[in-house]
């Protein structure tokens, strides 16, 4: 079942097609990366998918259901829920009053539960700001986690993470994959690699290729215009 979509979706800057007639699709349950060289419109694309950017034509359907003109507001209320590529945490609050702006509700056990998901249950009292880069991209995870979302999208997690964070952070996708659908924006292709289910590269606002990571790895016209190989 699809549960998001995209038809030909445009967006325009200027006279500058940033995504240009995009036809996309995810499926319930799979986790779908989304990939593609800096300017290529990963970005903008999102963007209107999660109701920041406003399209310039075409349509967003998300469970079955046309959200091309509703806010943002209203798409995280149907179950989306977006993490975004610089952090975007509450940086004086502790990490449990993060949570719990997130979920919009005291509820400790919920807010525990979603610390754990990430391992922080520890720090729960701890301020955010103080946390190192790693842990608060976690945190910020578990905001989306906790809104129990339908679909998680993940923009540029892995940026600025240590190796071992890396690791983590696969590990929990991995675990998270069984019960949400993930949308993620990545440029570390082992992580693109280990995780997804299926790929779609843009190239200049333009989809290249979807497919599986056998697939997308072996396409020559991807392989020239991001992967470097030939």
């Amino acid at each position: 079942m699809t549960l998001l979509e995209t038809k030909s979706l445009t967006r325009i800057f200027g006279g500058l097609h940033a995504v240009d007639g995009v036809d996309f699709a995810l499926n319930t349950g799979e986790v779908h990366a989304l990939i593609g060289p800096n300017g290529a419109g990963k970005s903008t694309f999102v963007g209107m998918v999660s109701g920041r950017i406003p399209a310039s034509s075409g349509e967003v359907w998300f469970d079955g259901r046309n959200i091309t003109a509703a806010p943002a507001h209203q798409r995280i209320r149907a179950g989306m829920a977006y993490t975004f590529q610089i952090t975007a945490i509450y940086a004086k609050l502790s990490l449990a009053q993060n949570i719990a702006m997130a979920m919009g509700s005291q509820d400790q056990a919920g807010i525990l539960m979603a610390l754990d998901r990430v391992g922080l249950a520890d720090r729960a009292g701890q301020i955010a700001g103080d946390q190192s880069y790693g842990h608060q991209r976690l945190l910020e995870i578990a905001m989306g986690v906790a809104q129990s979302p339908r679909l998680l999208i993940l923009d540029e997690p892995t940026q600025g993470l240590a190796e071992s964070e890396i690791a983590d952070f696969n590990d929990l996708i991995k675990r998270l994959a069984g019960e949400t659908t993930i949308l993620l924006i990545e440029h570390n292709m082992s992580v693109v690699m280990a995780l997804a289910d299926r790929i779609t590269v843009l190239d200049m606002g333009r989809v290249l290729a979807t497919g599986t990571p056998a697939d997308i790895q072996a396409n020559r016209d991807v392989q020239n215009a991001y992967l470097g190989t030939s």
